[in-house]
């Protein structure tokens, strides 16, 4: 099998570190590995497949002769996704920056991989929420069409990376302490007030808009309509982010043009790659977080019909977001493209 350079940006954070774990895992086909982050990172080692790495400050010259370039996200992504495209690289970008350009597909590859071939240098990874939605949505949808939905989600802290797992963490010790639990990064660390996350619910994730919705409600919203093609579909969103350290939990609710039965949503769910029924009342079997966490999977239970609605129903969908909802979706980008021969150039 042909090996690829590959380069990637933000390689000592939370999402980073879960490239290289996929990779190992997944015996991703590399030649070369370049580690790159910012100036402050730069010159970190990282031993990585019985070889040490020495991170790498980037800059604009960082992406000559590489072929996919992994984007962990953040701001970031603006600056260098240009110079890597113009060095020949395909960009797979975790960060929100091109996520609803309509030169840039954005995929989940069980979803829509042929949108992979829209590409123009540039693919987008969906929000972690999005994607574990319609890792659920999909095999639904092929069933009957879906009319609206309404979604709420319980998002672990390590979707505002390394520094919420450690608040948490520091929290927790505090509040078991009798200390005074200090807060400074959730529910954004750019925002003027913080609140402690430890023994505590807090409805907001990431800034509010005109609407009165937050951001990342709205990118729920739009990104699951541009990945299923439906810019008709309804959607209302209330993301909430709770003491949980990984794996994001969503209450969904979805109305449908026309009636179900149970059975063949199962059966649908559980023949479609990439998720599967966890879903036994009487022996009190759904998904969870605690048992959710470092698997490659998305898990739906409490499948069960609304009784105030008909044609609507009721689920509860739990993925890990650090690997299906951003590394590991973003690294099955690449490898479709790679099995397809879509990298070739």
């Amino acid at each position: 099998m042909k090996k690829y350079n590959v380069a990637i940006l933000g390689a000592t954070g939370a999402v980073g570190t879960e490239f290289l774990k996929l990779i190992e895992e997944r015996n991703f086909p590399f030649a070369e590995l370049r580690l790159l982050a910012s100036k402050r990172s730069a010159g970190k080692q990282i031993e990585f497949m019985g070889k040490t790495y020495t991170v790498q400050e980037a800059t604009k010259d960082s992406f000559e002769g590489i072929d996919i370039a992994l984007f962990a996200g953040g701001s970031v992504s603006k600056e260098f996704a240009p110079y890597a495209v113009r060095a020949g690289a395909v960009v797979i970008d975790n960060s929100s920056t091109f996520r609803m350009d309509p030169e840039v597909p954005l995929v989940v590859p069980e979803v829509n991989p042929e949108d992979i071939l829209k590409h123009k240098g540039i693919i987008a990874n969906p929000n972690c929420s999005t994607i574990i939605m319609v890792m659920a949505l999909k095999p639904l949808y092929d069933l009957a069409r879906i009319k609206r939905i309404v979604v709420s989600t319980y998002q672990a802290v390590s979707g505002a990376g390394k520094e919420g797992i450690d608040e948490l963490t520091d929290q927790t010790k505090a509040y078991s302490e009798g200390r005074e639990m200090e807060a400074h990064i959730l529910p954004s660390a750019s925002l003027p007030k913080h609140y402690p996350i430890a023994f505590n619910l807090i409805p907001q994730i990431d800034v509010f808009l005109d609407n009165l919705y937050t951001k990342e409600e709205m990118k729920m919203i739009n990104e699951t309509r541009k990945i299923m093609h439906d810019d008709e579909m309804r959607i209302t969103a209330t993301t909430v982010r709770v003491p949980v350290y990984r794996s994001h939990s969503e209450s969904v609710n979805i109305e449908f043009e026309h009636d179900l039965e149970l059975k063949d949503m199962a059966a649908a769910i559980n023949a479609f790659p990439g998720i599967q029924m966890m879903d036994d009342p009487s022996n009190q079997i759904y998904p969870m977080p605690l048992y959710t966490s470092e698997k490659y999977d998305c898990f739906v239970g409490r499948l069960r019909r609304d009784e105030s609605n008909p044609n609507t129903f009721n689920l509860w969908v739990v993925g890990d977001q650090i690997r299906k909802g951003a590394a590991l979706n973003t690294l099955q980008i690449a490898e479709v493209m790679i099995k397809n021969g879509w990298l070739e150039k």
